[in-house]
């Protein structure tokens, strides 16, 4: 009974080849996907491209907030170069005394 099947529907060589050409393309594009899934090279890539991404974020919310509250980053530096100084005096006159 299985001839009798087979007989009825005649195969196409060509057609017969190209599903199995397709096939295996994609078993190939499966067989990448899985491999880069578990390769420990590309899952640190991945995570330091998500911590850069975020840091990157950070850095823009950071920015808006000072836009928000209007802090001029020249007079930020100046503050913080004025305590420096300020510390650097200090220590100097303790070091003095001693």
């Amino acid at each position: 009974m299985a001839d009798a099947d087979t007989e009825s529907k005649p195969v196409n060589q060509d057609t017969l080849v190209a599903d199995i050409d397709r096939t295996r393309g994609e078993l190939a594009r499966t067989i990448d996907a899985i491999s880069d899934r578990v390769s420990p090279k590309k899952n640190v890539q991945r995570a330091a491209d998500q911590l850069r991404e975020r840091a990157d974020q950070i850095n823009i919310d950071l920015r808006e907030r000072a836009d928000q509250i209007n802090i001029n980053p020249v007079m930020v530096g100046a503050a913080a170069a004025a305590v420096v100084v300020g510390v650097t005096v200090l220590l100097l006159f303790r070091r003095r005394k001693r």
